[in-house]
């Protein structure tokens, strides 16, 4: 079973802001003269500063002062908390600006290199102009003749096939060898195959 002690102790604490939460927003339960006040910051001020116009033209300073004393204490922890916000939003703006700097300066050092390698790649220097290639008589203009300068020949015909010659017989061959040569090629092809 648990003690009441520590339960007493975390509800003091409920309505405790925390450091790092966003008080400007949050909601807050303020025990007042006059009963609970429930709401932002902002909405709890406007509310005891209209209590405390109540009790002024009602002619009760006591409670007059105990309502602006409420709206005061909400006023300073406001305060504090945009203050805070500030400096945050301070901070941030700050360590962007040095992000961004810090970009530019990469993006500096990143143009230069690249400028420092176009100057140094050959493709990127300036050509000279084509020079005259027919400066004398001699035909000798100190230039080292390459295969690339020569002219290029025309390119050659596929060559095409001539058909075989046909055999004469001779005279003087015998009767049976010219039975074995064939009698007759087909033209423009191959001789056909004796059987």
């Amino acid at each position: 079973m648990r003690s009441s002690k520590s339960r007493s102790r975390s509800k003091s604490n409920r309505n405790r802001p925390s450091s790092g939460g966003n008080v400007i927003n949050r909601v807050f339960d303020s025990s007042g003269p006059e009963g609970k006040v429930r709401g932002t910051p902002q909405q709890i001020i406007d509310k005891y500063n209209q209590l405390a116009r109540d009790a002024q033209l009602s002619n009760d300073r006591v409670a007059t002062e105990n309502f602006q004393q409420h709206a005061e204490h909400y006023l300073r922890l406001l305060s504090e908390a945009q203050r805070e916000q500030d400096a945050r939003r301070e901070e941030q703006e700050r360590q962007n600006r040095e992000r961004q700097a810090e970009r530019d300066r990469e993006r500096a050092e990143r143009q230069e290199r690249e400028a420092a390698q176009r100057s140094s790649d050959p493709a990127e220097t300036p050509q000279p102009d084509v020079l005259d290639l027919n400066t004398g008589d001699d035909g000798d203009n100190g230039l080292v003749e390459t295969p690339e300068s020569k002219p290029k020949k025309p390119p050659r015909k596929p060559r095409t096939r001539k058909p075989a010659a046909k055999k004469t017989e001779t005279a003087d061959a015998a009767p049976d060898a010219a039975a074995e040569t064939p009698a007759a090629e087909p033209s423009g092809g191959e001789p056909e195959a004796a059987e």
